[in-house]
């Protein structure tokens, strides 16, 4: 285990996942009542889990086929695109 590397990994998805959508979800789940609090956590927990290995395994596949400079170019770009279209949708 390179725990540098995990507390970094652990970091940036954590802020990522703060706020955002699957979290409001799953608050919304919790704040139910008649939903088992145990239940809920396992399934959200279960579904990050899954989502996160598909993004290993896809980022494993495309890094085969594209070079490292190539992916943080199109990451940026992508993440400077979204921020964009999100300030001037409004």
């Amino acid at each position: 285990m390179e725990w540098k590397i995990f507390g970094t990994v652990f970091a940036t998805v954590f802020l990522a996942e703060l706020g955002d959508k699957t979290q409001l979800a799953t608050f919304l789940y919790a704040a139910d009542a008649a939903n088992p609090k145990l239940t809920v956590f396992v399934g959200a927990a279960a579904a990050l889990v899954v989502t996160s290995a598909l993004g290993v395994f896809a980022g494993a596949f495309v890094s085969e086929h594209v070079s490292p400079r190539a992916l943080s170019w199109v990451a940026g770009l992508g993440f400077i695109a979204v921020g964009v279209w999100t300030i001037t949708r409004a």
